[in-house]
């Protein structure tokens, strides 16, 4: 019996409970459709106020074109521009945020959208293994809030978030230096990482990229021409000599003490190489000459009565 009446209890529960959210429901739809814009601004306005931000946003997309130019659109604009923030859509969030400060920009609220302008941007940005397109575009946002609001409270954050943009951007030009001398582009590589630590003076990377790069340069000189090998062998020994002075106790010294002494043996034997070639090639055109000469005095004999 007990059990009988607490089913009975839970079921008329849960009737309640389903109405009540049915009621809900059916007043929101009722509301969306309705033609009150006033009433639907009011109400937009709670359901922000609550956190919900869904039925905030529906409601907003209903009144953003009726309210332009009125009084209200201020706050409007300002609430539907955090809406689609606080549901993560970055992309629209954005767009408003800039859109309120170019339209309000004597509003006391236009310093906080045009940084929250920027700051979507920032977290669009995607990580170094990707295009990094929208992080130069972010970089360049969060720099023109800098020099509009050069006294903003924001301004230490504005220039956190950019250093660490230009983080990224560092960590994606290693990563395509190294990736150059993976796949075997040496050339490529050596001028990668020159590049990276030109634009990139104090990067961390610094002392493996100077290491690498007397690396990359000794490949790039030994699958050369043999006539094109020495110099560029030397290259690789003056880097090699740069890194030394630089990084005097690096833990990639007897590495790259190794690649020098390649580079020195490999110098020898380019010489040597090159030497006999040309002494052969001395040889060939001696050869080519006294056979020549053989031919024109036969020619001779034969017409000589």
């Amino acid at each position: 019996m007990f059990k009988k009446c607490y089913s009975i209890k839970f079921l008329t529960l849960f009737l309640i409970i389903s109405i009540s959210f049915a009621s809900c429901k059916s007043k929101f739809e009722k509301l969306k459709a309705s033609s009150d814009y006033s009433k639907k601004y009011q109400e937009g306005i709670k359901y922000y106020n609550k956190k919900d931000y869904s039925r905030a946003l529906a409601l907003f997309d209903d009144l953003v074109q009726r309210y332009r130019g009125r009084s209200e659109a201020e706050d409007l604009f300002y609430y539907y521009a955090f809406a689609n923030y606080k549901l993560k859509d970055f992309t629209s969030a954005g767009y408003h945020f800039k859109n309120f400060a170019d339209t309000y920009p004597n509003s006391s609220r236009s310093e906080e959208c045009r940084y929250m302008s920027a700051y979507c941007a920032y977290l669009e940005s995607p990580n170094s293994t990707l295009d990094q397109t929208n992080t130069l575009l972010s970089i360049d946002k969060l720099q023109l809030f800098i020099n509009l609001y050069p006294k903003s409270d924001r301004v230490a954050e504005a220039s956190k978030l950019i250093q660490n943009l230009r983080d990224r951007l560092e960590t994606k030009a290693y990563a395509n230096a190294k990736l150059y001398l993976t796949i075997g582009d040496y050339k490529s590589a050596v001028i990668a990482f020159r590049n990276t630590m030109r634009d990139y003076p104090d990067t961390k990377y610094a002392e493996e990229m100077e290491f690498l790069s007397i690396q990359a340069q000794y490949m790039y000189a030994k699958n050369s021409l043999e006539n094109k090998q020495q110099e560029r062998l030397e290259e690789g020994i003056a880097i090699y000599q740069e890194f030394e002075e630089k990084y005097p106790s690096s833990q990639y010294l007897k590495q790259a003490q190794s690649l020098k002494r390649q580079c020195e043996s490999s110098i020898e034997n380019v010489k040597r190489y090159l030497a006999n070639f040309d002494n052969e090639q001395k040889a060939y055109k001696k050869q080519l000459e006294s056979e020549k000469s053989k031919q024109a005095q036969a020619t001779s004999d034969i017409k000589t009565p």
